[in-house]
C-alpha cells in the first residue's frame, strides 16, 4: 500500500491511498470541519464518503507531468509511465496551482 497526504494552500485535506483493490482518497475529518474547507477539485466535493476508483482518480492523474517532463522524471526517478502513484509521488510536490502531494509513510501489514 502506498499513501499520499493531499495538501490544499498547505493544509492537510486528505489522503490518497492505493492498494490492490485500486486507489481511495478521503477529506481529512478535520479538515472537513473547518470553516475554510474547499474542496481540492471540482470533481472531489467535500463529503466525508471516501471516493473509491479502480484506477487514479481523473484529478489526480492530471496532476502528473507529460511529453518531454514526463519522460525526465521516468528517467530519474526509474518510474514506468503505467506507476502512476509512483509518478504523482515523485513530481507533485510543488505542482502549479494551490494542490500538493506529499508521500506519507506507511507500515506493511
Amino acid at each position: 500500500m502506498r499513501k499520499a497526504a493531499v495538501h490544499l494552500h498547505g493544509q492537510l485535506a486528505g489522503h490518497l491511498t492505493q492498494d490492490e483493490q485500486g486507489y481511495t482518497f478521503a477529506y481529512a475529518p478535520a479538515y472537513l470541519l473547518s470553516s475554510t474547507a474547499e474542496a481540492v477539485s471540482l470533481t472531489l466535493p467535500l463529503r466525508a464518503a471516501p471516493y473509491v476508483e479502480r484506477t487514479m482518480l481523473p484529478f489526480f492523474d492530471g496532476l502528473i507531468p507529460e511529453g518531454w517532463l514526463l519522460e525526465v522524471a521516468e528517467r530519474n526517478w526509474k518510474l514506468r509511465e503505467r506507476d502512476r502513484m509512483g509518478l504523482l509521488l515523485a513530481c507533485c510536490r510543488d505542482c502549479i496551482g494551490a494542490v500538493s502531494i506529499y508521500p506519507v509513510a506507511t507500515a506493511d501489514v
